[in-house]
């Protein structure tokens, strides 16, 4: 599934970082915070590499 705004994959890099041990979980914010619990590696690798391309920075859902 990928991502739907810029913003969203940006969140999941983060998030997907933290679940790697590479940044601590402390410093994520906002959704990336949340994803790091709810969301297993392998739906935030296909969150994190979506291309940014023609992407919003936000989407209102």
């Amino acid at each position: 599934m990928p991502a739907k705004s810029a913003a969203q994959q940006k969140a999941a890099g983060a998030a997907l970082s933290a679940k790697r041990g590479e940044t601590p979980k402390s410093k994520l914010k906002g959704a990336s915070k949340q994803m790091v619990e709810s969301m297993t590696e392998k739906q935030l690798e296909d969150f994190a590499h979506t291309k940014r391309k023609g992407k919003p920075e936000h989407v209102d859902d």
